[in-house]
């Protein structure tokens, strides 16, 4: 008669842990009064062990959520860039953006260098870090990004703090400086940037050195010193000078074909 009594009293705990939208100390309960019965613990070491499931399974979703919403791309992460490939950026600076001060700060990252040497690879590396770490963060490519402040640009400030390019913690500006801008996206950029300095990071990868930023920004040099003023105010410059990962990439199938 014992036995039915008992697992009567586990459903209706599992019951009660759902109700209180403990899903995940839920479906752990099982699994947990096994191990409590094979070594038996505490009441208080058992409950720890149950919350600490939920709290454990509450972060997971948390940060796929956040992930999903941001945009980033998938696949690449911070453990699996290739530093040996890469000698001159150095691993331990890299580690030190990865402890998202910078974010907390509302400070600007930009990594500036050719295409191919992995400045993509290194901004959505940082950025999951931001996550992970409770940031909120999206992603945009740049001409995606114009898109964005073209179509917004009539909006009033109400509405428009709300967009996730201003509200983000993190922004993350990626590919810019393969096309220049408009007279009108260059305004539209400089006013993202305003909002945005003293309130939210930025992370931008870009091609271009800041000297030849003009050329992006239509011609304009009051404009473009105006924008680099307030986004290398407090910034951390990455200068990746190196051989491109795909030319690697395509070398060594070709070197496979020949052999």
């Amino acid at each position: 008669m014992s036995h039915p009594r008992t697992k009567l009293d586990i459903d209706q705990t599992r019951e009660r842990l759902v109700a209180l939208g403990c899903g995940h100390a839920a479906e752990q309960l099982d699994s947990v009064l096994s191990e409590a019965v094979k070594k038996p613990i505490a009441a208080h070491e058992f409950l720890d062990v149950l919350l600490e499931a939920e709290l454990n399974g509450r972060e997971t979703r948390r940060i796929k959520t956040t992930l999903r919403l941001s945009s980033l791309p998938t696949g690449q992460t911070l453990a699996n860039f290739d530093y040996a490939f890469q000698p001159a950026i150095e691993r331990s600076r890299i580690e030190t953006l990865a402890t998202c001060s910078w974010v907390r700060q509302a400070e600007t990252v930009l990594i500036q260098g050719p295409p191919g040497v992995g400045k993509t690879h290194l901004a959505i590396g940082l950025g999951i870090k931001a996550v992970e770490q409770g940031f909120s963060v999206q992603y945009f490519r740049f001409d995606e990004l114009l898109n964005e402040l073209r179509k917004d640009a009539g909006l009033p400030p109400a509405r428009l703090r709300r967009r996730k390019y201003l509200s983000t913690a993190l922004l993350i500006i990626d590919e810019m400086g393969f096309e220049p801008m408009t007279r009108q996206e260059a305004s539209l950029f400089f006013r993202l940037v305003t909002y945005r300095y003293g309130r939210g990071a930025i992370l931008i990868t870009t091609n271009k050195s800041v000297r030849e930023w003009a050329e992006i920004m239509a011609g304009d040099e009051v404009l473009t010193t105006a924008v680099l003023d307030r986004l290398l105010h407090k910034a951390n410059v990455l200068n990746i000078k190196g051989r491109s990962y795909r030319l690697r990439d395509l070398e060594e199938a070709l070197a496979l074909r020949r052999n």
